[in-house]
């Protein structure tokens, strides 16, 4: 599927791939995004060490040798994998493809993508209004469009409730997400649970760089539906929304965390993403070499050549070869994987009733028939949580703070 990466990955996009290999040399030293304040980039990773490490991991030079752990490369073979105790740790990527379903328009699909829609605003070129340059001299584009799309109006999808499942099952280790729409929060993982890759709009800062104070979503919210344009209290600045826009750095936790994530991770699972955008795609090449790979997406992605991959801007998966060993692709509606996998694992009827429920809890807090798509701004709990599985112990991992 040609995934629409929320506005975020517009920092990163496939056409702008030496700026971001730029951005991530300065964020493994330490980010001037908006995390490096409250984590201090610390990453611990020079350049050097991030490119032998990474050509490492690409052209397998490690003592590690393949070996196959899943008795069969399907979805239930992978469903059997995640019920045996070598299963402990999961590690999810996500993109776009996983709140379409919510009603959140594509990015860039031709045609009806929002990049395909932005006449209205008369910009230079359609990536303008997610350019920093351009956002500090002309934000009323950017916040034009931020009402069409601001987090409040939309529900979680099956997939975000999956994950929430794997929570209560004590097996998320994590999920790095491109979406910037806060619908993993508002679906019940908190701040310990993510890697918002592409920033969040759940926290903004004013842009001047000796003020940076910072504003809730609910401040924001209140600014935008007013059309007005949001400006700091203390010194009249203009304040953004924490998401990374062309020319800002990825937030520097996404750095300092991947690097014991993916060293502990025992199943990495894909889902809604095109994997064409830097860095966030290598993410699939720093699992350790025998820990299996699942990608659920409406197309195959994340194959690539020899020489990309030695680049380090491939992924390197294999679905189809002789060689293939751990990679699965199950292609078809995200939602719809989701509840295949859940079916095999005996977990579909939790999983349905999990949806019902926050579903049903979204509407009534917002006053609203179920099903017209509104819901809440913000993370909540279950009035009857279902109870969770009993937490199984995972290696030991930095802290987030």
């Amino acid at each position: 599927m040609e995934s629409r990466e929320d506005p975020g990955a517009a920092a990163t996009s496939s056409a702008s791939n030496e700026a971001d290999a730029a951005a991530e040399r300065e964020a493994a030293s330490g980010s001037s995004g908006s995390d490096s304040d409250d984590e201090g980039g610390a990453s611990g990773l020079t350049e050097m060490e991030f490119l032998r490490n990474l050509l490492s991991r690409t052209l397998n030079l490690g003592s590690e040798k393949p070996e196959k752990v899943l008795d069969e490369l399907t979805l239930e073979g992978v469903s059997r994998y995640m019920l045996t105790e070598k299963c402990k740790n999961v590690v999810f990527m996500v993109g776009a493809g996983i709140s379409t379903a919510a009603g959140i328009p594509d990015f860039r699909s031709p045609g009806t993508g929002l990049y395909a829609n932005l006449q209205q605003y008369n910009l230079p070129y359609p990536e303008a209004i997610f350019e920093i340059n351009y956002f500090k001299k002309h934000p009323e584009p950017f916040f034009a469009l931020a009402r069409e799309l601001y987090p409040g109006q939309f529900k979680p999808t099956v997939c975000h409730y999956f994950m929430r499942l794997l929570k209560e099952k004590g097996l998320l280790l994590r999920c790095y997400t491109q979406n910037i729409d806060t619908l993993e929060r508002v679906a019940g993982l908190d701040h310990e649970d993510l890697v918002e890759a592409h920033g969040t709009f759940f926290t903004s800062h004013c842009i001047s760089p000796t003020c940076k104070k910072m504003y809730s979503l609910e401040w924001m919210k209140e600014k935008i539906f007013s059309s007005l344009i949001p400006k700091c209290e203390k010194c009249q600045s203009v304040v953004k929304p924490d998401i990374v826009f062309f020319g800002e750095n990825l937030p520097s936790r996404f750095f300092s965390l991947m690097q014991s994530d993916f060293q502990n991770v025992d199943l990495l699972i894909i889902m809604g993403t095109s994997l064409q955008v830097q860095p966030f795609a290598s993410l699939v090449a720093r699992v350790p070499t025998n820990t299996p790979r699942l990608l659920i997406n409406k197309e195959k992605t994340g194959e690539s050549d020899p020489f990309m991959s030695l680049m380090g801007f491939g992924c390197g998966m294999d679905f189809d070869s002789e060689k293939a060993y751990r990679d699965v692709a199950w292609l078809g509606d995200c939602d719809e994987g989701c509840y295949a996998l859940a079916e095999f694992l005996g977990w579909k009827k939790e999983l349905e009733d999990l949806v019902k429920s926050e579903h049903a809890t979204i509407d009534a807090k917002s006053g609203q028939a179920v099903g017209d798509g509104a819901s809440a701004s913000r993370p909540h709990k279950k009035d009857h949580q279902q109870k969770p599985s009993p937490k199984r112990e995972r290696p030991p991992h930095p802290q987030d703070e």
